[in-house]
């Protein structure tokens, strides 16, 4: 019997192999259950989906130190974002 939507272990198997579909549908599912530590962990391992998710959280929030974070894990748009949010009046 297959299902419509793979199983977290799954998909965490795909993205350790290297899957980047994987990979964001893991964010997505982090995004959805509000697992902030689970986001960060995926930015760490290199997913760009994440890095938007967490700077998307960021920004509205406008956590800047957070914002900062993000980018210095490697996702640049945190940095526009940043420079966004510091150059507001």
């Amino acid at each position: 019997m297959t299902t419509d939507r793979p199983d977290r272990q799954t998909l965490r198997d795909l993205a350790d192999e290297g899957n980047e579909t994987a990979l964001d549908r893991l964010a997505d599912l982090a995004d959805e259950t509000d697992d902030i530590d689970e986001l960060s962990e995926l930015l760490d391992e290199g997913s760009l989906h994440a890095g938007a998710l967490l700077t998307r959280r960021a920004a509205q929030a406008g956590d800047l130190r957070e914002l900062q974070r993000i980018a210095d894990a490697g996702y640049e748009a945190a940095t526009d974002e940043l420079e966004r949010l510091l150059r507001k009046p």
